[in-house]
């Protein structure tokens, strides 16, 4: 199969992670090679000339899952807000959001399992844990109410999974409370754990 024209490098690269996230949400991880760059419209030798190995192009879909989230949040930081929690808020708005994008939701969730059950991929999904605490952390809240909101905002980025006819006000309402947390944490000095109880 021929280079499609005017397809740049990263437009390819682009066609074969969307492709194999179709494709593996669709199949599972029994989702060949061939089915990927089929579905991407390139060669298989056109697909192993950015990803030498499925293995690769599995790890490269799920690292740009997280980079596209954490872009989605950096995007939603508010330039205004220079008050602390500002990375906070961005993240509660943008899980809030997702809560609210049934097609997104529906079309991620099957996607995030399949890779979720991949091996390779626990350690990748460590190391952007790790980094979403250690910036939340740099953020300016206290370690227990940055600890709640996001477990909150998390909370409420699932809820599609289990309720398809969630109620979009109340989670426009949780959303709210969830940020008013962030600006008004001396009301919530009473729920930090005693000092020998913080991790």
């Amino acid at each position: 199969m021929p280079r499609v024209a005017g397809r740049t490098r990263e437009d390819t690269r682009r066609a074969l992670l969307d492709a194999a996230g179709a494709c593996i949400r669709a199949r599972g991880t029994s989702a060949t090679l061939d089915h990927i760059a089929k579905q991407a419209g390139v060669s298989k030798g056109g697909l192993l000339h950015h990803f030498a190995t499925k293995d690769d192009l599995v790890r490269a879909l799920a690292q740009d899952l997280f980079d596209r989230f954490r872009a989605d949040v950096l995007a939603a930081v508010d330039p205004d807000d220079t008050a602390p929690g500002r990375l906070t808020r961005a993240y509660i708005r943008v899980s809030a959001a997702f809560s609210h994008d049934q097609r997104t939701f529906h079309d991620l969730v099957p996607l995030i399992g399949h890779l979720a059950a991949t091996p390779e991929i626990t350690d990748l999904a460590a190391a952007d844990t790790r980094r979403w605490h250690d910036d939340l952390a740099d953020d300016g809240l206290p370690p227990h109410i940055t600890d709640l909101v996001i477990a909150a905002a998390d909370g409420i980025s699932t809820i599609p999974f289990w309720n398809n006819h969630s109620n979009p006000e109340a989670l426009r309402n949780l959303e709210a409370l969830l940020l008013a947390l962030t600006t008004n944490v001396a009301a919530w000095d009473h729920l930090a754990p005693p000092p020998s109880e913080q991790p």
